[in-house]
């Protein structure tokens, strides 16, 4: 498995290895005796699997607080997504700051989202399919959202022209100012 860094501590690109033939391919998508071996201790507790039938749907930015709060390793099953990473933790030195990769079926590429960040994603592709892992269950009394356009944050999801596809929840998402973190930087990986 290939590891990159992406400049925000914790978070990283996993590029695992794909062995292929006529049939087509093999690939291991998470070890965790592998990743141990690269100081990445993140278990994971629950798989969640997700379809966007539109291009332009965005889902998030969504976190869970704490005690509940999730670390996430994502990828893309079909499809094409745009997905992004927000530090939410206070301390941090990169408080505030994303990083957006994209993921396809073909690229093979996950990102780990230690917890203390927010994520959300936009599809790219028709009949997208994201599959990710999470460090906890569910547990809406812990949830929150931040405005995946909010200006303070910046981010860039290259919509261009098409207009967002969003829920109820992501349309009332709270705006980045005033947010108060429930997360401490604690200067570690995932």
């Amino acid at each position: 498995m290939q590891i990159d860094q992406t400049g925000l501590p914790g978070l990283v690109v996993i590029t695992p290895r794909r062995f292929g033939d006529e049939r087509g391919f093999f690939s291991e998508t998470w070890s965790r005796e592998k990743l141990a071996a690269q100081g990445i201790t993140t278990d994971f507790v629950q798989d969640n699997h997700s379809l966007s039938a539109q291009v332009g749907t965005v889902r998030g930015l969504h976190f869970q607080n704490p005690p509940r709060a999730q670390a996430k390793l994502v990828r893309c099953g079909r499809g094409v997504l745009f997905d992004v990473a927000v530090d939410i933790r206070r301390g941090s030195p990169t408080y505030g700051k994303w990083y957006g990769i994209e993921l396809s079926f073909e690229n093979g590429k996950q990102l780990l989202i230690p917890a203390g960040f927010a994520h959300g994603f936009v599809t790219r592709a028709p009949d997208t399919e994201i599959i990710y892992k999470c460090s906890d269950g569910y547990a809406p009394e812990t949830e929150g959202a931040l405005r995946f356009d909010d200006a303070d944050i910046g981010i860039d999801w290259g919509l261009g022209d098409t207009a967002p596809i969003l829920s109820g929840k992501d349309a009332a998402a709270g705006a980045f100012a005033g947010f108060e973190s429930a997360f401490d930087y604690e200067g570690g990986a995932a």
